[in-house]
């Protein structure tokens, strides 16, 4: 692979900067101990996911363990784009080395932008959730991070639905699903943003995010009627 005298891959990050797919394949075993021995998942269209290559799965987001669970159901490992609040005490090291992603949300964060692109251009899977914070998980409100990134990287969208986190809370820990509770995870068809065109101007990235959350929502539709949720 070509690379420029400042040790960069053409078009991408510092390759050392790039987030560790080994340890993103630990976190997604951490994910399946969790996701399986805490709860009763149940896990729809996963091979809807492509293979190999790189793709986004832009994950609706209502829990704080939405991405543990997404981590551990998804049929490949990934680098979570993730707020720097999270990042406190040991937690922070601990991402770090099971390759996630930290952003700082005040700004354009272009250290964690470069490190993002890096896993698209390394053929990764990158996992966002569009909306940019927790809430109601109904994809109402998007960022324009998702259609800049798919945009630019060409990389296929993968909506993911994860439906019951914030049902039913825990009897001992309240802030956590109650344990052996259903929880459903469903993956829809993958999508590209763009127009074919190429462009990435700000009216482009604008259309490209009106059809993002067209197709985000009427996933999420779907599944709650898959799953009767």
């Amino acid at each position: 692979m070509r690379r420029d005298p400042g040790g960069r891959e053409a078009g991408g990050p510092p390759v050392s900067d790039t987030p560790s797919l080994k340890g993103a394949a630990v976190g997604r075993r951490i994910g399946i101990g969790l996701m399986y021995g805490l709860w009763k998942p149940r896990v729809l269209g996963a091979w809807k996911v492509p293979a190999t290559g790189p793709v986004i799965l832009a994950v609706n987001h209502s829990h704080n363990i939405d991405g543990p669970m997404v981590m551990g159901t998804a049929p490949r490992p990934l680098h979570f784009l993730i707020k720097k609040e999270a990042y406190v005490g040991p937690l922070g090291p601990f991402l770090d080395r099971i390759g996630q992603v930290k952003v700082d949300r005040s700004g354009a964060d272009r250290g964690a932008i470069s490190r993002a692109l890096g896993v698209l251009d390394n053929g990764g899977a990158l996992g966002i959730f569009p909306e940019g914070t927790r809430g109601e998980g109904d994809f109402a409100s998007l960022r324009a991070g998702l259609a800049y990134f798919a945009v630019r990287s060409g990389a296929p969208i993968v909506p993911v639905a994860v439906l019951g986190s914030t049902e039913r809370s825990g009897r001992v820990v309240k802030a956590l699903p109650r344990l052996k509770s259903r929880v459903d995870i469903v993956f829809g068809d993958a999508f590209d943003a763009g127009d074919g065109s190429g462009r990435r101007t700000r009216t482009a990235l604008d259309q490209a995010t009106v059809r993002i959350q067209d197709r985000l929502t009427a996933h999420l539709a779907d599944a709650k009627r898959l799953t009767g949720r």
